[in-house]
C-alpha cells in the first residue's frame, strides 16, 4: 500500500444521486426499505466498518437531502458522514464530492455505489493491498458468468470469449491527489465509472484484484429480496 504521510485523511464517496428509473417505485432505490429501513444505512455502516478509519462523503440529490435526514432522525442512524449535492451524471456527481478534497491532506479515496450494500472487509483489504506505487488505483472485478455477443455494424452480432472479460464492482479504491488531477479533466460521455476516468487521464495501470459475487447492484426490485437473503446469511 501507497505509504502516505501522517494526518493524511483517507475518504470514502458514496454516490446516492441517481433516480433509480430502473428500479421503480416511488423513491430511488438507495432509499427503499431494506429489512426495516433505507437501503443506504446498511451501505454505509458496511463501507464503515470496512475502513473506519475513513471519512464519509454522501453525494445526494439536492431533493432528497430533507428526506434522507429525516429517515436519519426516524431510524436513530447517527453514522457521521458530510452531503454533498449531486450534478448531472454520475461523473459529475463524483466530481463535485472529489473538488471539496484538499490535495495537501488526503490519502486514499474509495468511490462507492449506495445500490451496493453487501460490501466486506476482506474485499476492502484487497484493494489495499493492490494500491501501491505502480497502481494508483484498484477496482474489484469477477468473471462474467452469462454468454456475451457484440454488436456488429451490419446490425448482427457474434459470440465473445466471455473469459476474456470481468464485470466490475465498487468500492473502487485511488490514490487521493491522482483521482482529484483526473476529475479535474474533461467529463466525457463515455465516463461509467471512475476507472474510467482514471485511464482517460492517462493515470494507469490500474489493479484488478477479486470482487465478490454477493456484492451485486440493486437495479431491479427482486435484487432486494437477494441481497436481504445475503445480510440474514452473514449475520
Amino acid at each position: 500500500m501507497i505509504d502516505y504521510p501522517h494526518g493524511s485523511e483517507n475518504v470514502h464517496i458514496v454516490v446516492a444521486a441517481g433516480s433509480g428509473s430502473r428500479y421503480g417505485g416511488n423513491l430511488p432505490k438507495q432509499f427503499c426499505d431494506l429489512r426495516g429501513r433505507p437501503m443506504l444505512m446498511t451501505t454505509l455502516e458496511r463501507l464503515s466498518a470496512s475502513a473506519p478509519e475513513a471519512r464519509i462523503i454522501v453525494v445526494l440529490s439536492p431533493a432528497m437531502e430533507n428526506m434522507w435526514c429525516e429517515m436519519c432522525a426516524e431510524h436513530h442512524f447517527t453514522l457521521p458522514h458530510t452531503i454533498i449535492y449531486g450534478g448531472a451524471t454520475r461523473a459529475h456527481s463524483v466530481k463535485n464530492a472529489v473538488d471539496t478534497l484538499d490535495p495537501d491532506r488526503v490519502g486514499w479515496v474509495s468511490v462507492h455505489d449506495a445500490a451496493r450494500p453487501m460490501v466486506t472487509a476482506s474485499m476492502f483489504a484487497r484493494l489495499l493491498s493492490a494500491l501501491d506505487g505502480t497502481h494508483r488505483g484498484a477496482i474489484p472485478a469477477v468473471p462474467v458468468t452469462d454468454s456475451l455477443r457484440e454488436l456488429t455494424p451490419d446490425g448482427g452480432s457474434r459470440a465473445v470469449d466471455r473469459s476474456r472479460y470481468r464485470a466490475v464492482q465498487t468500492p473502487q479504491l485511488f490514490d487521493g491527489r491522482t483521482l482529484i488531477e483526473a476529475y479535474r479533466r474533461e467529463i466525457l460521455p463515455t465516463f461509467t465509472d471512475d476507472a474510467s476516468v482514471m485511464e482517460a487521464a492517462g493515470y494507469g495501470p490500474l489493479a484488478l484484484v477479486d470482487g465478490d459475487p454477493a456484492n451485486i447492484k440493486v437495479t431491479n426490485p427482486g435484487d432486494i429480496d437477494i441481497v436481504s437473503r445475503s445480510l440474514m446469511e452473514n449475520i
